[in-house]
């Protein structure tokens, strides 16, 4: 087994943690190949050992790794998802971000997993990922989103207004400051922080969430996974901007219209025994948490 390591190389946090596992690594001999990116950094920083073995390229680094351990955040790893597009290699992330409701590992326990990785005392636990296209035929610069898709308005105060067809019916013309679509795991992304539900990764469904919508009795909408959804913005003299997973921006064409539905890959997160969502939701969220006030 090959461990492929990357991560947030903008964080000068990343290089210490980073140089002590993969010294772990060494000592445990686990083999393991660098991205591109990470080799350049330890290099310039004089902290790469004479094993370290480079990806020539980003796409060799995704070929020639068996797992993907992930440095940094949710952040990262939505990155690292983003990058590895349709290679359903598995994805280990390592927290030393905030929540980390992606990022299963804390970053001061990743030494303790590295053995259940060598004996292959895991499992997979695969997320839906979205995909979006134009109407007009434009590429997207990042056409998956295993949290979400987003459109909101740029450079301009007023509300948009937001046709919204779901498998060819009418759903709703929103008034709203933009549109969330996202999958079960991004249910307690930026759509939990609208009002919108929590999701269990394998309910098989997609979340429709309005952005602060001028009408009160609009509420977020759960439909099937294997739904078709339509967007198009109405206000042609407005611009606007579509987001997938916080990660890629992209101006949407006023007179464009966006297809988003269910991709046709996964993305396999790493799970080790005794993880379970419940208990990611009740650490993150902190349910059930004595508070004591001084």
């Amino acid at each position: 087994m090959r461990l492929g390591i990357t991560g947030n190389t903008t964080k000068d946090s990343l290089w210490d943690p980073l140089s002590g596992l993969l010294s772990f690594l060494e000592d445990s001999d686990c083999d393991y190949i660098l991205h591109p990116a990470v080799f350049e950094g330890l290099r310039e920083r004089n902290m790469l050992s004479a094993s370290g073995a480079r990806a020539n390229s980003v796409s060799d680094f995704h070929q020639e790794s068996d797992i993907i351990v992930s440095m940094g955040g949710d952040g990262t790893l939505l990155n690292t998802v983003a990058r590895l597009g349709e290679h359903q290699k598995p994805v280990l992330g390592v927290n030393y971000g905030r929540l980390g409701f992606l990022a299963s590992v804390e970053g001061s326990d990743i030494r303790d997993y590295i053995e259940n990785l060598k004996k292959g005392d895991f499992s997979l636990d695969e997320r839906l990922v979205l995909h979006a296209s134009l109407a007009s035929g434009q590429k997207l610069s990042h056409p998956w989103a295993m949290n979400e898709f987003t459109i909101q308005r740029s450079g301009d105060a007023s509300l948009l207004s937001i046709e919204v067809e779901v498998d060819g019916a009418h759903l709703n013309t929103y008034w709203a400051d933009g549109l969330v679509i996202s999958t079960p795991t991004g249910s307690t992304a930026y759509s939990m922080a609208l009002g919108g539900p929590i999701m269990t990764p394998q309910c098989g469904s997609i979340l429709i969430t309005p952005i602060a919508p001028h009408t009160l009795t609009v509420r977020p909408v759960v439909i099937s996974e294997d739904s078709t959804i339509r967007v198009k913005i109405l206000d042609s003299d407005k611009s606007h901007i579509f987001t997938a997973d916080g990660v890629n921006k992209k101006d949407v064409l006023t007179s464009d219209s966006v297809t988003v539905q269910k991709a046709g890959h996964v993305v396999n997160l790493v799970r080790f025994p005794g993880q379970d969502y419940f208990s990611t939701l009740r650490s993150k969220l902190m349910w059930g948490a004595s508070k004591t006030f001084q």
